[in-house]
């Protein structure tokens, strides 16, 4: 039998590695349906069986052309390139089409009931919970459904894909990257419908600006070159706006700071907090300097933004909600259902924490709302210099913010055990760790309320919360990125077991 295998085991090893297409393969594919996610799924009968096609940003009813970047036995997952044929519901815009708004011809009702479809999906099916509908109460959209964005990010590359004729040619570029690409990107023209519409109107005049200083845009491949990144912040409460001009240190004598500064000025006026200018010579697609530095060349490094009636100043690199109107929608959820655990008179000793706080938006939110102790904790330390520097300029002091870790919280502070009455947590994109989900567990709260950015990580967690005793009770979605497959939900858990 050895012998036998030996002799044929490489031809056994070819044919379970046969896959149906090869990677980087193009194909053109009809979209039936959608997953979670924003993945089109298109649908094939091969000789082997049924075979399914996963295209991120495709929406059923398109013809699509897609490229290989995983192929199974079963399935493959492709990149998209091109809409060859719209949808029957989408509809013209007078915006440019841009990779970052995969929907934006899809009607806003529509994009809702996909997002509201694929997400319940993942609670009953992940999740186990065997009739959501009894807890799912709604979608809140978002107030905006164009030029909503509050910071925005566009490239500069030696390498110009032009749509018309599906060409790469060289040039000065600065736009936002090609679909499935990391090299080349599409020139901006004018406005896109998500950010500001006089800064994206204005692309090719800076284009035009930065070419005519002789310095080189990035290449990618090659690794060099001057100009890098544009990333532009501003403040929806003031209009004002904040400006880093991402370069790499080759050339840098002869780039002209004064003349970039006189020239923004004049263009932007009034309208204009501050310019950067970030140095960075790392090798990678990264607007942030790991080595190299960022100044500021002109004005204020940071914009003043309002999330209701309390102020937050925010710096380029800091987290700060895209959407600041919807998330004063989702806050307003999240303050809601941790008030109503606690506001009662025989709760007065009880206290609310808000986990993985970053810099105390809600939990000051929730300090003003209650006028109750608010324990804010994350593990960042600067994110918690933060906090408190914005909890003391809005004049909020019923709120103490610990740098600290989930698990060890308790045992730093034994005064607290026993009454957290209420969580709120907002974690990262990428959800709970197991081991920090345990730890959170362990503080004992009679609910939580979880916000996830992303429910597939919401949903893969209820089954711990089951097991020790938490019960889904409600469960809303935000809208809060119109023309993107992105969707929040707000979960409220309680303890109706206590183990």
């Amino acid at each position: 039998m050895f012998a036998i295998y030996r002799a044929f085991g490489s031809t056994f090893a070819s044919v379970r590695k046969e896959r149906l297409f090869r990677k980087n393969e193009v194909l053109t594919l009809n979209i039936e349906d959608i997953a979670h996610g924003g993945k089109g799924i298109a649908r094939l009968q091969t000789e082997r069986g049924p075979f399914v096609v996963f295209v991120q940003n495709a929406i059923p009813g398109q013809q699509v052309r897609a490229r290989v970047s995983k192929c199974k036995s079963k399935y493959a997952e492709c990149k998209l390139e091109d809409v060859i044929q719209r949808a029957p519901e989408e509809v013209s815009i007078p915006y440019q089409e841009i990779p970052g708004a995969p929907y934006a011809h899809l009607p806003i009702a529509i994009q809702h009931t996909l997002k509201e479809k694929t997400s319940l999906d993942l609670y009953e099916r992940i999740g186990g919970v065997e009739d959501i509908q009894e807890c799912y109460q709604g979608l809140i959209a978002s107030p905006s459904h164009w030029h909503y964005r509050n910071k925005m990010e566009y490239s500069f590359s030696s390498i110009i894909h032009e749509p018309a004729s599906n060409e790469k040619i060289d040039g000065f570029g600065l736009g936002f990257k090609r679909r499935g690409t990391w090299w080349a990107i599409e020139n901006l023209e004018g406005d896109s419908g998500l950010f500001d519409a006089d800064v994206e109107n204005a692309m090719k005049w800076l284009r035009l600006w930065f070419e005519q200083t002789g310095l080189p845009a990035w290449h990618p491949p090659k690794r060099e070159g001057f100009f890098r990144f544009l990333v532009v912040r501003k403040s929806i409460a003031s209009q004002r706006l904040l400006f880093n001009l991402v370069t790499s240190s080759d050339g840098l004598p002869s780039f002209p700071t004064a003349a970039f500064i006189q020239a923004m000025t004049d263009r932007f006026g009034d309208r204009l907090q501050g310019i950067l200018h970030t140095i960075n010579d790392d090798k990678g697609e990264r607007v942030e300097a790991r080595a190299g530095n960022s100044s500021c060349i002109f004005g204020e490094p940071f914009v003043t933004e309002k999330l209701h009636g309390l102020d937050f100043d925010v710096e380029m690199a800091s987290f700060f909600q895209t959407n600041p109107a919807s998330a004063e929608r989702l806050y307003d959820e999240a303050v809601n259902e941790a008030m109503a655990a606690i506001d009662t008179d025989s709760n007065q000793d009880k206290l609310i924490m808000d986990l993985f706080c970053g810099t105390g938006t809600i939990a000051q939110l929730l300090a003003r709302a209650s006028g109750r102790k608010i324990i804010g904790v994350d593990i960042v330390e600067q994110a918690i210099i933060d906090a408190k520097k914005n909890a003391a300029k809005n004049d909020i002091s019923n709120v103490e913010f610990y740098a600290a870790d989930v698990g060890k919280f308790l045992l730093e502070y034994p005064a607290y055990k026993g009454k957290i009455q209420t969580i709120v947590l907002d974690p990262p994109r990428a959800g709970i760790s197991p081991k920090t989900l345990r730890k959170v567990i362990r503080l004992d709260a009679e609910r939580l309320v979880y916000i996830s950015c992303n429910p597939a990580t919401q949903a893969r967690d209820i089954a711990t919360l089951n097991e020790f005793g938490y019960q889904l009770i409600k469960l809303k979605f935000v809208d809060q990125f119109p023309h993107t497959a992105h969707v929040e939900a707000i979960g409220v858990f309680e303890k109706t077991v206590q183990l």
